[in-house]
């Protein structure tokens, strides 16, 4: 039996949750769930939006599902998302883009199946910020006009952006290992290292090193804006792209789209020690308690989550009923189907229904 903590999160997070248990129970895997709140309505019962027994419990169970949380508006409230990623140190974003038949998309000829895998604690979004006019700010712009040759006008506001050496090689290490333990052909490092040579060079360095290490992948260097161009063109050429946190953050976005949205997108974010696996969009609160919401990106989460726990055939099985009621266009959410047969979708219950009811045995 795995042990395995469930965070519902808020808005249709509940529901979807539901879903997907429904969904790892009809594999025939032995879950235990380990319950925990966070999101907004864990900030209204308890004034924080991501209590510490949450964390410990992941901390505990090693691995979690996450459903999505709604992250409130005002001064002090910290992204649980990004508070999970920090505080549990899951340094690689994992996110399939895979298209599905079934699946509306400017791709359909196309076989898109790639996956992102994304630095998540460096970068710019490190958050170290300095606000425009604040006197800290302009005696930092003074140090560094000292130092640089470039200057920098007074009235700047100012975002650092660390990368870093360990962390480089070690997301570009996942990468590679990645490639080799699910029978990838090639890593493509993204970067923009002909402009940023001390930071995304750096990063660019570390990924030709390593790629020494790992004669039997295939390995090239793209530049960030030709990639958003190929991916555009031909996404059907790439196979896993490693990229620092910002490129990573806006390619994932764009390669969902590729496929149909972020609808049917599912991620996890992973580190040595503990792993969180949720959908990539939001938690929709408008829709909250309708039985409306397209349960596919945290279904296909889950089947991310199994074979994480080893449960690759589990997680085969789903992806595969998955895929064959996306494919077959009958018992699938509004979203999933053309405008014109609207009247015909089914509501998050009764996919979910004839996802088990196509499970193979």
């Amino acid at each position: 039996m795995h042990h395995v903590t469930l965070i519902p999160g808020d808005g249709t997070g509940p529901e979807l949750c539901e879903a997907a248990r429904r969904c790892i129970d009809a594999t025939g895997v032995s879950i235990q769930w380990d319950v925990h709140q966070a999101g907004s309505d864990a900030l209204q019962k308890e004034g924080t939006a991501l209590p510490a027994r949450t964390l410990d419990s992941i901390r505990r169970n090693k691995v979690a599902l996450k459903g999505p949380v709604s992250t409130p508006s005002g001064p002090g409230v910290r992204s649980v998302n990004v508070t999970l990623r920090q505080e549990l140190d899951l340094f690689a974003c994992l996110r399939p883009c895979r298209r599905y038949e079934g699946v509306a998309s400017r791709y359909d000829d196309a076989d898109v199946d790639l996956v992102i895998i994304r630095e998540n604690t460096e970068d710019l979004y490190v958050g170290v910020e300095f606000e425009a006019g604040k006197p800290v700010t302009m005696e930092l712009v003074d140090q560094i006009n000292r130092f640089s040759h470039r200057k920098v006008r007074r009235d700047t506001g100012l975002s650092i952006k660390p990368i870093s050496e360990a962390r480089s090689r070690r997301i570009v290490r996942f990468a590679f290992n990645y490639a080799r333990k699910f029978g990838r052909k090639r890593v493509t490092a993204v970067h923009k290292a002909n402009i940023m040579k001390c930071t995304d060079g750096l990063f660019l360095q570390v990924a030709r090193e390593l790629a020494r290490e790992f004669p039997d992948i295939e390995f090239e260097d793209r530049i960030i804006d030709n990639v958003c161009m190929q991916l555009v063109l031909k996404p059907e050429q790439f196979d896993i792209l490693v990229l620092p946190n910002l490129y990573g953050d806006i390619i994932s976005d764009l390669a969902a789209g590729i496929v149909g949205g972020i609808g049917i997108a599912p991620s996890g974010n992973i580190g040595d020690k503990a792993a969180v696996f949720e959908p990539t969009h939001g938690s929709a609160p408008k829709y909250k308690g309708q039985n409306r919401v397209n349960p596919t990106a945290l279904i296909l989460s889950s089947a991310m989550m199994l074979r994480h726990l080893g449960e690759v055939d589990a997680a085969a099985r789903l992806e595969k009923a998955v895929a064959a009621v996306i494919a077959e266009g009958v018992s699938v959410t509004y979203d999933l189907k053309p405008s014109k047969d609207q009247t015909q979708a089914v509501g998050t219950r009764e996919m979910v229904d004839a996802i088990i009811a196509h499970m193979p045995s």
